[in-house]
C-alpha cells in the first residue's frame, strides 16, 4: 500500500478509485487530519495531507508520530514525502523537484522517535531514503516533464520564520546543503521507526535568502509557485502505482527490517504501556 504524505498546496490524489476519507485513531494522538484511501492503477493507495486541509498544522504542531503510526496501521508500507523547500543551488531553480537522499535535522520542538524510557530502540538513519522509491520518483517526475535532481541534503529546520540571511549562507556555503525545508523531520527517521520506506521529494518555491539576485524569501512568489508545483507533484503521484506494481517484495535496502537488531531493553524490562502503543510501528517485534 503506497501512502502519500502531501506538504504545502497538495490536498489529495487524482484519479483514485473508491476513494473514501477514514479517521484513523493512533494511541500517539490525533493525526494532522483523516486519510483519503483508494485504488490507483490497481494499488492501494493512502493520502494524508500533513498541515491538514486548510493548512492548520504549523511544522512544529504537525503530529509526526500520530501520521506515521496512522499511516502503518491501515496496512501502508512504502511512503512518498512531497514537501515546498527553498533552494540554496543555482541549478536547483524554484519550479523544479529534487529527490532528496540526506538530511541535516536542525529542529528542537518535536518529539523525534516513538521509543524512549521503557523500550529502548536505535535504527540507522545513515541512508535516510529508500532507494527503490526514490528511482521511482526520479522516472515519475521525468515522464511528468518537470526537471528533477536525483540526490540532494535536506536542511530541516524549525521555524515557521524563515531563514536569516546569515544561517542561510551558512546551511549552503558550509554545511553543504542543498534544499531547506520544515517537515521531512522527524518525518523520516520516524518512518525508519516503522520499518516503512521513504522517498522525499522536494518541490522548490525559492532560493532561500541567500542569493543576490533574489533577496529574501517573498510568501506571494512562494505561492505562485506553489500552485504549479502541485500539479506537477500530483503528476507525479498518479504515474507511481504503475511504476511500482502491486506485488511488493521485501526491500533490497532493508528499510521494512530497520528495527531487526535496534531493540535494546530487555524483554522483562519492558514497559508494557510503552509496547501496547508501538503495536502498529513495531508489533512484529513483540509478536
Amino acid at each position: 500500500m503506497l501512502g502519500v504524505i502531501g506538504g504545502s498546496g497538495i490536498y489529495e490524489i487524482d484519479g483514485l478509485s473508491d476513494a473514501e476519507w477514514i479517521t484513523v485513531d493512533s494511541p500517539w494522538g490525533a493525526p494532522s487530519d483523516a486519510i483519503l484511501t483508494g485504488t490507483l492503477d490497481g494499488v492501494k493507495m493512502a493520502f494524508l495531507p500533513r498541515h491538514g486541509r486548510g493548512h492548520v498544522h504549523s511544522p512544529s504542531s504537525v503530529p509526526y508520530r500520530a501520521n506515521i503510526d496512522a499511516l502503518k496501521r491501515i496496512g501502508v508500507t512504502d511512503v512518498i514525502s512531497v514537501s515546498a523547500c527553498g533552494s540554496f543551488r543555482e541549478t536547483m531553480a524554484p519550479g523544479d523537484f529534487v529527490i532528496v537522499d540526506q538530511f541535516i535535522d536542525r529542529t528542537f520542538a518535536r518529539e523525534k522517535s516513538f521509543f524512549g524510557a521503557g523500550c529502548v530502540a536505535h535504527v540507522s538513519v545513515a541512508h535516510p531514503t529508500c532507494p527503490r522509491l526514490g528511482d521511482a520518483c526520479f522516472t515519475a517526475a521525468e515522464a511528468q516533464g518537470v526537471t528533477v535532481h536525483r540526490g540532494g541534503t535536506y536542511l530541516a529546520m524549525e521555524g515557521p520564520q524563515f531563514s536569516s540571511l546569515a544561517e542561510s549562507r551558512m546551511y549552503r556555503e558550509v554545511w553543504g546543503a542543498d534544499v531547506i525545508g520544515m517537515t521531512n523531520m522527524p518525518e523520516a527517521k520516524l518512518a525508519r521507526e516503522a520499518e516503512l520506506c521513504y522517498a522525499s521529494v522536494a518541490m522548490i518555491t525559492d532560493f532561500d535568502s541567500w542569493h543576490p539576485d533574489h533577496g529574501e524569501v517573498d510568501v506571494t512568489d512562494i505561492i505562485k509557485t506553489l500552485t504549479g508545483n502541485a500539479a506537477k507533484a500530483r503528476g507525479l503521484v498518479a504515474r507511481l502505482p504503475a511504476l511500482l506494481g502491486a506485488d511488493r517484495a521485501p526491500c533490497p535496502h532493508g528499510c521494512d527490517r530497520a528495527l531487526e537488531f535496534a531493540i535494546m531493553t530487555a524483554p522483562e524490562k519492558r514497559d508494557p504501556e510503552l509496547v501496547a502503543k508501538l503495536d502498529a510501528v513495531a508489533g512484529r517485534m513483540f509478536a
